[in-house]
């Protein structure tokens, strides 16, 4: 799950933080977390993304960086990330050449990755601060290729339409796509994240979509329910509350609804098989979060 800014991270951070999303600082500060505090084998090595971030000194002093306190939330962010940059390997192998990341953050696969990256055309859409504080950073950094990620500024509260900002910046709706959205379904209307499915669901066949969802409360275990209560709380003070949760079956059903060919249900079960099965010290991601894969 991505947890939500604190008024007093609005100036914690350099680089005029407030530019940035706050919940897109604390995805990399934890990435960039799970390197620092977490034994090897890691599941993702995100050390670029901590250094775009530029935290201020003593971030992980931060409560929100607490390292017992946030190992699941933690291993489910580097596991979807992880998830999701295989997926695109596997899919680019087979030919597909465009990676479409919605609500990308900090991201820095198209840094990191030269290959698969170096054949994929990836397109980066998010907020307009977000996206400029990103590639100032970049160009700080010397990350700033021609041949980078294309950015796709759209300011959903203006009501911008992210397809129509995506063709304008080079996407084929003809060739078949990998689009991730991650950490984005819990803030959208029922109706909204329909539209974003059939908009996918329209892409050229071979197109595949990887998208995480929060699940009701009552669908979380135990021990888990407090901290994703105190979440809700947070996001709701935060003026951005969560207002869609999904049973696993109940979000399949209305991918198939909306025109998908197939649909999958990736539990963190499957994710702690897959990453974390052979670790000794239990890290394991949370089971509040699912992500599902669709293909057209």
């Amino acid at each position: 799950m991505n947890a939500l800014p604190t008024k007093e991270e609005s100036t914690m951070d350099a680089h005029d933080a407030h530019q940035v999303d706050g919940t897109a600082l604390r995805v990399a500060l934890w990435r960039g977390l799970h390197l620092q505090v977490d034994p090897a084998p890691h599941v993702l090595d995100d050390a670029l993304g901590l250094r775009l971030a530029a935290p201020a000194a003593g971030w992980r002093e931060r409560p929100d960086m607490h390292p017992e306190g946030t190992r699941r939330m933690r291993a489910s962010i580097v596991a979807r990330a992880r998830f999701v940059e295989d997926l695109v390997t596997e899919r680019a192998r087979d030919g597909v050449g465009q990676y479409v990341l919605l609500g990308a953050g900090l991201d820095t696969f198209a840094q990191r990755r030269a290959d698969p990256a170096a054949g994929l055309r990836v397109f980066e859409v998010d907020q307009p601060g977000t996206q400029a504080w990103k590639r100032r950073r970049l160009a700080e950094l010397g990350l700033d290729r021609p041949d980078g990620p294309r950015f796709v500024p759209v300011d959903f509260e203006a009501g911008d339409s992210w397809w129509d900002g995506l063709v304008a910046a080079g996407f084929d709706p003809d060739r078949p796509a990998v689009v991730a959205s991650l950490g984005v379904s819990m803030y959208l209307t029922r109706e909204a994240t329909v539209a974003t499915l059939r908009r996918v669901a329209a892409l050229a066949p071979g197109s595949t979509l990887a998208m995480t969802f929060m699940l009701p409360l009552d669908l979380v275990g135990a021990d888990e329910r407090p901290a994703l209560q105190a979440t809700q709380h947070a996001a709701r003070a935060a003026g951005t509350p969560f207002v869609s949760l999904y049973a696993p079956s109940d979000l399949l059903a209305l991918i198939r609804e909306t025109g998908f060919r197939d649909a999958d249900h990736i539990s963190s079960a499957a994710l702690t098989a897959r990453y974390f099965g052979a670790r000794s010290d239990g890290l394991r991601p949370s089971g509040a979060e699912g992500l599902v894969v669709a293909t057209v």
